[in-house]
């Protein structure tokens, strides 16, 4: 499909990390989704209906982010490549997940995971 529905920079708290400290305690971590969906006729027509609705994911998102507690920033990007399919369907996606404040001394950047579903190359 050549539409894009693109959420940037949403930031959650979750208690994501290979540490104790970080499943217990929390951090904070920002994803950007991607979807490719047919938005011709909400575009041509300005039909809300035959949009998608942005907001479910952000709070599908947001609520994941609250009750999820896992080792791994790969199985927090596979709950959110799931949530996605469950409400946009099988179309293809994309979900960058970046961990804001990793653990390692001396290092100031973030650690990410690119991770894609029902991709086509």
């Amino acid at each position: 499909m050549k539409d894009a529905l693109h959420i940037s920079d949403l930031r959650v708290w979750a208690h994501v990390g290979v540490l104790d400290h970080e499943r217990r305690d929390g951090q904070w971590f920002s994803l950007d989704l991607s979807m490719w969906l047919d938005l011709d006729d909400a575009a041509r027509n300005d039909d809300l209906s035959r949009s998608a609705d942005y907001s479910l994911a952000v709070q599908a998102v947001q609520s994941l982010a609250n009750s999820l507690q896992c080792q791994t920033i790969e199985h927090f990007s596979e709950r959110v490549l799931a949530l996605l399919e469950e409400l946009y369907g099988p179309v293809p996606m994309r979900v960058l997940l970046r961990k804001c404040a990793a653990p390692i001394p001396g290092f100031g950047g973030t650690v990410a995971v690119e991770r894609h579903r029902h991709w086509t190359v």
